[in-house]
């Protein structure tokens, strides 16, 4: 049974950072695209960054210099720092791992989300 666990929420104040990490159990990680994806309060949930299996990244522009993805394939673990964080970037954020419906798939691999608040 796959099961994606999230780490490394918080609360923050603005111009911090936090470093959210996300455990995969599922089969070819290494071979997977992962990507992190966020949900703020009334709003739809969006594409943060992905990673593809050979570690070719690609961000929306809100992430663009500010957040890294990055991967541990020996661990089957994806993680994502975040520095210089705004207010805009409270949500909730979820891991997913693409399966043969793909990234972002209702039907892919979703974690149980971590929250991150940013507040002074």
């Amino acid at each position: 049974q796959v099961q994606l666990v999230e780490s490394g929420g918080g609360l923050v104040q603005p111009g911090g950072s936090l470093r959210l990490s996300c455990a995969a159990s599922v089969s070819s990680f290494s071979i997977r695209i992962v990507g992190w994806y966020r949900q703020a309060p009334g709003k739809q949930r969006e594409l943060v960054a992905y990673i593809t299996r050979v570690g070719s990244t690609n961000y929306a522009d809100s992430a663009k210099g500010r957040f890294t993805i990055s991967r541990d394939n020996a661990k089957n673990t994806v993680y994502l720092q975040m520095n210089s964080l705004k207010p805009e970037d409270t949500a909730v954020y979820y891991c997913n791992v693409a399966n043969e419906y793909g990234l972002g798939s209702s039907l892919a691999y979703w974690g149980q989300g971590t929250q991150v608040t940013v507040s002074s």
